[in-house]
């Protein structure tokens, strides 16, 4: 399933994760895999712990971080997605978070 602005995104439940002087370390349970974020993706990993809109990640972060929109928008999608296929991260396209 493709991540749009309106998907709902959640951080999924078989994962531990830490904060690292500002970045995330997170354990797969499932596979044991460990994976990092560094500042920028920990904050992001910080706003999925509960479902979200993508569109609310993104407003937040333009908020609090100096980036253009559309820049902002195109990462996030690519980070989320990469979380998606790592096993880490739930999507789903629907109107209820």
């Amino acid at each position: 399933m493709e991540i749009v602005g309106n998907s709902i995104v959640v951080a999924v439940k078989h994962q531990v994760s830490c904060d690292l002087a500002g970045e995330a370390a997170i354990l797969e349970m499932t596979s044991g895999i460990y994976y990092g974020l560094n500042a920028v993706g920990a904050r992001v990993w910080d706003l999925i712990q509960e479902p979200k809109r993508v569109s609310e990640v993104c407003a937040t972060l333009l908020e609090e971080y100096d980036v253009e929109a559309e820049r902002c928008q195109r990462d996030l999608l690519a980070l989320l997605e990469e979380l998606v296929a790592k096993g880490l991260v739930e999507s789903r396209n629907g109107t209820t978070p």
